[in-house]
């Protein structure tokens, strides 16, 4: 794991701290740390030999345990999900039971080995051992908050290059001349035919541009914004093809797409590979069908196209470096709380996007 940040290179404690080429040598290096924290306290001195030993050992893995499920299920599943109350209320159930499940085991296993003129102290001794667990917690949970905090800047750094160098293709790819010297042309071609039809192509295209030009700047979108760009987008391929037609549906309330926000050109791959793709070069009637719903705080995107296996290799369809950059894209915006799946049968193909909303 590299990091850009040039502070954070010349950091050598950070590095240790969330570098994974350091985890076997950092949770050593706790390990050893936390037993000679132990090793330094009174209590297990009030024992006798050897049995003062079996002591320091018992109470130095039941301690361990405390901090590790601290590390890898309270910080993680209930205090980085803001969960707070939750997590310092587990947080104090968890050291009451772990002080008084060691207080137990000192009582019935070991009391008999006590020096008992040694232990007169026994407020004393509790406090001591709730303290010890209170240091260590913190300083766990201060690591485990270093180390996503760390994770998440990186995160929203390579976020934006990627959006950057995205957005560079897009300007130099998406808006080209082909494209608009075809659609010029059967502007022109329509103005003598069917001016009425051409005057609604300008509109459409006029809006195609105008989303390309401005929402595409935004770090969000309305979701209403990105469906009628990408039915503008279509629906002007649709006037170049004959024996092509076009399906774009939502079962979702319009008050929801209209709250709904979502990063811009997060379909426009797909859509775009959808339209290359269902070319049929015998003529034969082509498809594309878009499905958009929000259900349970999960928006739904479907599309499906019709496919001519004589022109391209299905497996190779969505090879290209426009699905690698929307996968990354997808992955540091979502992380694992997104599913893709995409499927090819004989004459359709099907991609499926669920993201969080």
């Amino acid at each position: 794991m590299k990091y850009n940040s040039p502070e954070l290179k010349n950091n050598l404690l950070i590095n240790f701290l969330i570098d994974d080429r350091y985890r076997f040598l950092r949770h050593l290096v706790f390990c050893i740390g936390f037993f000679g924290l132990i090793y330094f306290t009174r209590f297990w001195s009030w024992f006798e030999d050897p049995y003062r030993y079996f002591v320091l050992l018992f109470a130095y893995t039941m301690l361990i345990i405390m901090a590790y499920i601290n590390i890898y299920v309270l910080v993680p599943y209930f205090f980085f999900r803001t969960y707070y109350v939750s997590y310092f209320i587990l947080l104090i159930l968890l050291g009451v039971a772990g002080i008084n499940f060691i207080s137990y085991c000192f009582k019935n296993y070991f009391d008999a080995y006590n020096i008992s003129h040694i232990h007169n102290n026994k407020d004393g001794d509790f406090y001591e051992g709730i303290m010890m667990c209170v240091s260590i917690i913190l300083t766990t949970t201060t690591v485990k908050l270093l180390q996503k905090w760390t994770k998440d800047n990186k995160r929203i750094t390579e976020l934006s290059s990627l959006t950057l160098n995205m957005e560079l293709n897009e300007l130099r790819n998406q808006i080209n001349p082909h494209f608009l010297f075809n659609m010029l042309n059967n502007v022109k071609a329509l103005i003598r035919t069917d001016p009425e039809a051409a005057t609604t192509v300008i509109i459409k295209l006029s809006e195609f541009l105008r989303y390309q030009l401005y929402e595409n700047g935004e770090e969000k979108t309305l979701l209403t914004s990105e469906i009628e760009f990408l039915s503008n987008f279509i629906n002007l391929e649709k006037i170049r093809r004959e024996n092509f037609s076009v399906e774009i549906h939502s079962e979702t309330d319009k008050k929801i797409l209209n709250s709904t926000f979502i990063p811009p050109n997060l379909f426009t791959t797909f859509v775009e590979n959808a339209i290359k793709h269902s070319v049929n070069i015998t003529g034969k009637e082509s498809y594309i069908k878009i499905n958009i719903k929000i259900e349970d705080k999960i928006l739904r995107f479907t599309c499906v196209n019709s496919q001519d296996l004589q022109l391209s290799a299905s497996d190779k369809k969505y090879s290209g470096l426009g699905l690698v950059n929307i996968k990354r894209r997808l992955e540091l915006l979502y992380g694992k709380t997104y599913t893709l799946n995409m499927q090819s049968f004989d004459n359709e193909y099907i991609v499926i996007l669920n993201i969080p909303v």
